[in-house]
């Protein structure tokens, strides 16, 4: 069952855009993104491997045809015939304003994880950053094992100066998704025992992994998450995947990567200033996913109040 529509009069349109602006923005959206995409999708036709890349598209699971489709996102309407085209998509509605995306067609049963990540970007957000982990999580994952997860990438050490160096440094991982590929043995050495259960009390917002996901977040509630805000945090999480794999023990020269030695003081300092500088990138793109997501939940649950509480 539907549930009621709103008004066309209480859509929660706060901007309205000619179809000439819309074109213009969808073509600077479509401009900011080819030069990362198309070396990618080029690699991906003659079936090359990128590290980097491969883990934006096989982790995260939104299509590059659809991070290269422009929408507006949640309180925008646009004018003119190519957006009415858009309505074939069910979640879109004209309106005398334009056509918009429809808060009021947001799946009802998807309300229990929408306010699971609204809950989990909050509780982030007001946590001051632990900068210290020093991309630990990555050598955890290749610890005293005999099949690292990117097999066809050499390492930068020898199993057991690499074991030797695992064990002589602290891990102080709190991101579950990352925990979880951390090898059997590696694990207990982690000051932390991340499970799904505990996500809301240990994600903090200088992890790596957690502003990565920003883009995981914007994407999942897309089309009422706007493709330029999907577009900063995939960018950003583009720049943060690059540093998580040079600081990793994977030797990535012959990808053009140079390595972030952590296992010198000079790497560790380098590591904690960009990890620093990604945290203060990524706090304004969580407060704008968070205001968009807070606004998509209130009007979701006002049009399907009985929905029950869940997870993502």
């Amino acid at each position: 069952m539907q549930p009621t529509q709103p008004p066309m009069a209480e859509l929660p349109i706060h901007t309205v855009l000619s179809e000439a602006e819309a074109r213009a923005r969808a073509a600077a959206h479509e401009a900011r993104l080819r030069p990362v995409l198309d070396p990618y999708l080029a690699a991906r036709r003659r079936g090359a491997n990128q590290p980097v890349m491969d883990f934006l598209f096989e982790y995260y699971t939104f299509r590059p045809s659809r991070l290269l489709r422009w929408r507006p996102g949640l309180g925008v309407a646009v004018q003119g015939a190519e957006a009415r085209r858009w309505l074939e998509d069910p979640d879109f509605v004209e309106t005398p304003k334009g056509v918009t995306v429809d808060p009021g067609r947001f799946p009802a049963h998807r309300i229990p994880s929408l306010r699971w990540v609204v809950t989990l970007l909050e509780r982030t957000a007001a946590r001051r950053p632990h900068l210290g982990c020093c991309g630990m999580h990555e050598w955890a994952m290749v610890y005293r094992t005999e099949r690292p997860r990117h097999a066809h990438v050499p390492l930068r050490m020898d199993p057991d100066a690499l074991a030797a160096f695992v064990e002589s440094h602290p891990i102080t991982c709190t991101h579950f998704d990352a925990f979880r590929f951390f090898t059997e043995a590696a694990r207990p050495l982690n000051r932390f025992q991340p499970t799904r259960d505990t996500i809301h009390e240990l994600e903090q917002p200088g992890c790596l992994h957690a502003n990565m996901d920003l883009y995981r977040w914007a994407y999942k509630f897309y089309p009422w998450v706007g493709s330029d805000l999907i577009a900063d945090a995939f960018l950003l999480a583009c720049r943060i995947r690059t540093l998580d794999m040079q600081a990793s023990p994977y030797d990535l020269r012959a990808y053009g990567l140079e390595p972030i030695p952590i296992e010198t003081p000079e790497g560790r300092r380098r590591y904690r200033a960009l990890q620093e500088q990604f945290y203060r990138e990524a706090q304004p793109i969580r407060r704008r996913l968070l205001q968009t997501l807070r606004t998509l939940l209130e009007l979701a649950v006002t049009n399907a109040p009985k929905a029950a509480d869940g997870v993502a």
